[in-house]
Parts: C-alpha cells; sequence; structure tokens
C-alpha cells in the first residue's frame, strides 16, 4: 500500500470536510456502492476519517441491485474488512429502464431512478446523509456535459440538501483526482465488479471524458485549471444577454 498517496488522498478528503462541513458528530451517512474504484475509495476514506478524526458519526454502506446480476463478492469484502455491514437493496431498475420505457437515453433515468431509490433507502435506514463517490475529475466532466448537451452551466454541489426527503448528499472526494483514485485501487490489489448493465462504457459522459483527455494532452494542467474556475467562479462575471 502507497503510504504517501494515501496521505495525499486523506488530506484532500479532510480538505474538503473542514471547507464544506460535509461530515458532522451525530451523522448517520449511508454510502452508496457500485463496486467500482470510486465508491470503494469513498468507504475507505470514510472510514479512515471515522478512526484518525474526533469526529463520531456511522457508516452505512448501501448497494443498490439494479437487477443485471452483477457480482456483489467484492463489495461484501470489502465491508467485512472493514468491519461494516453491507446492505444490498434489490430494484427494478434496470427492467424499468431497458425493457418497460425502452429508453433512447437510458443513462439519464437510470441515473434519476437510482438517486431517488439510494436516498428512500437511506431514509428507511434512519440516515441524515447519503455520501456519493464523485471526484474532481466528475466536476469538470459534468460541467463539460451540461454546457455540450444541456446549453447550461450546471454543476453538482459538494453538499445538497434535499428538503422534499430530508437528506443532505455529501461528496466527500470533490477534491481528489481521478488518477489518485486508480493508483489507490491499484495499490490494494483492487478488482472492479463487472458491470452487466447494456449501456456500460458507451455514455456520453465517456465521451466528454475523451474529450478532456484530449485537451489535457495538449495543455497540461488544463483540468485541474478548470476545476479551480469552478471553485472561483464569480456570479457577477457571467454574460447578461439581456444589456
Amino acid at each position: 500500500m502507497n503510504k504517501t498517496l494515501n496521505k495525499r488522498i486523506f488530506r484532500d478528503v479532510r480538505i474538503a470536510n473542514l471547507k464544506y462541513k460535509m461530515v458532522e458528530n451525530g451523522d448517520r451517512i449511508a454510502v452508496g456502492l457500485s463496486g467500482g474504484k470510486d465508491s470503494t475509495a469513498l468507504l475507505y476514506f470514510l472510514c479512515m476519517l471515522q478512526k484518525y478524526t474526533p469526529l463520531d458519526f456511522t457508516i452505512l454502506p448501501v448497494y443498490l441491485d439494479l437487477g443485471f446480476g452483477n457480482d456483489a463478492s467484492g463489495m461484501q469484502k470489502l465491508c467485512d474488512d472493514v468491519n461494516l455491514p453491507l446492505l444490498i437493496e434489490k430494484t427494478k431498475i434496470g427492467t424499468v429502464v431497458f425493457d418497460i420505457r425502452q429508453e433512447k437515453n437510458p443513462c439519464s433515468l437510470c441515473s434519476n431512478l437510482r438517486r431517488g431509490a439510494l436516498n428512500r433507502t437511506a431514509k428507511n435506514q434512519l440516515c441524515n446523509k447519503v455520501a456519493l463517490g464523485h471526484h474532481a475529475d466528475d466536476a469538470v466532466d459534468t460541467l463539460f456535459m451540461s454546457m455540450i448537451f444541456e446549453g447550461r452551466y450546471h454543476l453538482f454541489k459538494p453538499v445538497t440538501y434535499l428538503d422534499r426527503i430530508d437528506i443532505t448528499v455529501i461528496r466527500p472526494m470533490i477534491l481528489v483526482s481521478e488518477q489518485d483514485i486508480k493508483r489507490f485501487c491499484t495499490s490494494i490489489d483492487f478488482i472492479a465488479a463487472k458491470n452487466r448493465c447494456p449501456a456500460d462504457g458507451v455514455t456520453k459522459r465517456e465521451e466528454v471524458k475523451t474529450i478532456i483527455a484530449d485537451i489535457e494532452s495538449r495543455y497540461p494542467g488544463a483540468r485541474q485549471r478548470i476545476l479551480s474556475s469552478i471553485q472561483n467562479v464569480d456570479p457577477n462575471s457571467f454574460w447578461n444577454p439581456d444589456l
């Protein structure tokens, strides 16, 4: 295990937590697991935050079974290793998206249904917060997707309160780079769960990631500067077409 890398990621998680006040004393946090690298790192470093800071909070790992027959054994082992119970919530989301609705853009509907199912599960388990594994690169990708496909400047926030269900969504790895997450998972011999979703790897997000990777190859450091611009945005700097 790379101790220097672990310290850097943990530092970024702590800085984000202090800056945005994500995890607080008394929280009961549902951690959304998918079997991928991002949610694996999220659970690991939330456990470190619990162990190495004075914060007193509870962690509940949750995996939504979408009905694709994905293997959850890796997630079970991960939770066993950190002495946490894994809650597997079975859903019919896969059937709804691909068989009933037959969506031309399945990812959008699936994402909405997954968010709703995870939030409801968290609420039923008496959690007041849901933690998601979005990282710094995801923030940049989401910005580009909103501008290219929706014609708007839209971002997810580090902390979002959902008043309809009284749940707060947090993204503790918002300052962590995807490259560091990949290196961390390599260092612990992590093997991602095979995603059997028919749309895996052919999404608009993957296309945008390729575009941004090309920009980064041409202008090294561009991704980090884009992220910095997101953090430092001044609402008064936007162009007003009515003027």
